[in-house]
């Protein structure tokens, strides 16, 4: 990976909700339509990149072999092509945006947290962690890494991670893929502390000296946390990665009625200066941001693209 400012793409689920797609609620969230509807999630892919996105992440966020297995009565080996398909959707859509000048596509293999496939809120909290063990949380993990590494990924995306424990669980099982480089954000409850209540700056130490790991940093919290939760981790000695923030649109999640407070939305823009200006390198949005929001990332990023 090179040094250059990089701009991920957005909300993946948002835009196929607003092309009428029935997926809140279900257990594969957006994942399903890796079987039934793939063409819906290579146009979003494609719409976030003619938006400037140079970074495109699998919709795999939710995806598992048990929740496949489960949910879509596949065998094993049918649920493993299920991530294939989505690496190759992400690849396809990268392949027929010309976009002259440009540096390559990049396609991070999107891994979320345990809590994502227990489907019961648990994810927000991370309190599953409580009761598991590192080893516990790393074999859960490593069939899903195994299948996108043996797409053909550029990288991992080791997001939306809510405890410092689960953080260090996905470090350790990334060694087994010597090959591979990642990047890790962690979900946040607020300015300081992640989404189970680990103090954010003593959290990221954990990327200290990891050399796999491209960047750390916070997604799908307030953009109004970011600049803060940056400047105290920022005191870290020998923390020498860039930063990487894509938080949501600011509004709030509620795992019974859904998203709230859609009056306080705020444009990803009006603060990214100020997170380059703390050390980020890698920027973009999660849930309710939209190619548009990413076209004004780019705007303000490179004013002269």
């Amino acid at each position: 990976m090179d040094g250059h400012m990089k701009i991920l793409s957005g909300g993946l689920s948002t835009e196929l909700e607003a092309a009428g797609l029935l997926i809140q609620g279900d257990p594969l969230w957006s994942a399903r339509l890796l079987q039934t509807n793939p063409q819906a999630i290579k146009d979003v892919h494609k719409s976030f990149l003619k938006s400037g996105a140079d970074v495109l992440s699998t919709a795999t966020y939710q995806a598992s072999i048990e929740g496949f297995q489960k949910h879509l009565g596949l065998d094993v080996e049918a649920a493993a092509e299920l991530f294939h398909v989505g690496v190759n959707l992400a690849k396809e859509a990268a392949e027929e945006i010309v976009r002259p000048g440009k540096e390559k596509i990049l396609i991070a293999g999107s891994i979320g947290p345990y809590g994502a496939f227990l489907h019961d809120g648990s994810e927000y909290t991370g309190g599953y962690v409580t009761d598991m063990t590192i080893e516990e949380l790393k074999n859960w993990h490593r069939t899903q890494m195994q299948c996108l590494a043996s797409a053909g990924i550029d990288l991992f995306a080791l997001e939306t991670i809510p405890s410092q424990k689960e953080a260090e669980a996905l470090v350790s099982l990334l060694r087994e893929f010597p090959n591979s480089k990642a990047w890790l954000s962690y979900s946040c409850q607020n300015a300081s502390l992640t989404s189970y209540g680990d103090n954010f700056e003593e959290a990221v130490k954990i990327a200290v000296g990891t050399e796999q790991l491209v960047a750390v940093g916070v997604n799908c919290c307030s953009p109004d946390f970011v600049a803060p939760l940056l400047a105290s981790a920022n005191k870290i000695q020998g923390l020498e990665i860039g930063w990487i923030v894509y938080p949501n649109s600011g509004e709030k999640w509620n795992h019974n009625s859904g998203w709230q407070n859609h009056n306080e939305r705020k444009p990803l823009s009006a603060d990214a200066l100020e997170w380059v200006q703390l050390g980020a390198k890698w920027i973009g949005g999660c849930c309710r941001t939209t190619p548009s929001d990413i076209a004004s990332l780019q705007q303000v990023l490179r004013p002269a693209t």
